[in-house]
């Protein structure tokens, strides 16, 4: 295992995320603890063991990296670049391509995993009643109108990109879906409880789309089924980082 790897995009998020949040994203890599092909037993047992300790210290982090790496690179280059794989910007433009999202050259990290968000977001209303889409769009003040749904999503969409509440909250919603269906547990909402029960009652149709996404596009690939996970998990660790605590508890 290679623990020296750093990731400008990525290391630092580790450094300062919750354990609870991290602790997710280990259960992604690991196949909630039970291990994968690809992964070394001593490994599996540093992250297992950082995910049910108190924090993660430094060397289950660089592991963290050095995984996450390893499954978003293809498994050739890896050996040509001495199994160190590929960075996480390039996992995340390899999960944008994949997901038929567009991002314009230049895009900074956190808008292109909030644009794989939306492309999330947007396959689970394909699953949604209309009152359930009436009461999604409600929770960014805005109203559903099936007569224009792609004008409604593109509104929604305008409106994370300024940044904000809307992109964490954004970012809240599907995490949590996801974490809930490959987990089995959501992740820490925070303290107002009505905000709360709000986004968990979305899981399941957000986690609905999960199914739909790995049949539209594909993802039998088990480095895809690595990948857009961990990207969704640290697309909302982003965000939490850069929204300030005190607006998260106001929501």
């Amino acid at each position: 295992m290679n623990t020296s790897l750093q990731d400008a995009d990525l290391s630092p998020l580790l450094r300062t995320g919750d354990q609870d949040d991290i602790a997710i994203l280990i259960d992604f890599l690991t196949d909630n603890g039970k291990g994968r092909i690809s992964m070394g037993r001593d490994v599996r047992a540093l992250l297992v063991t950082a995910r049910d300790a108190a924090a993660v210290g430094h060397a289950a982090q660089d592991a963290i990296v050095s995984e996450l790496q390893r499954f978003g690179g293809n498994s050739l280059l890896n050996m040509l670049r001495g199994g160190k794989g590929v960075s996480y910007r390039e996992i995340v433009r390899d999960v944008a391509d994949h997901l038929d999202v567009d991002c314009p050259n230049g895009q900074d990290i956190a808008g292109i995993e909030s644009a794989i968000l939306l492309q999330v977001v947007a396959k689970s209303l394909e699953k949604m009643s209309d009152d359930e889409k009436q009461r999604f769009f409600a929770q960014f003040s805005m109203v559903y109108d099936g007569a224009i749904a792609g004008a409604t999503l593109a509104a929604l969409a305008r409106l994370v990109a300024g940044g904000g509440v809307a992109s964490y909250q954004l970012a809240l919603v599907a995490a949590n879906a996801v974490a809930r269906a490959l987990a089995g547990r959501g992740v820490t909402l925070g303290a107002n409880a009505a905000f709360a029960r709000g986004i968990g009652a979305f899981a399941g149709p957000i986690g609905w789309a999960l199914t739909a996404i790995w049949t539209a596009y594909d993802l039998a690939s088990p480095a895809y089924r690595v990948t857009v996970p961990c990207v969704v998990q640290i697309a909302y660790m982003r965000q939490k980082n850069m929204f300030p605590r005190l607006q998260r508890d106001a929501l």
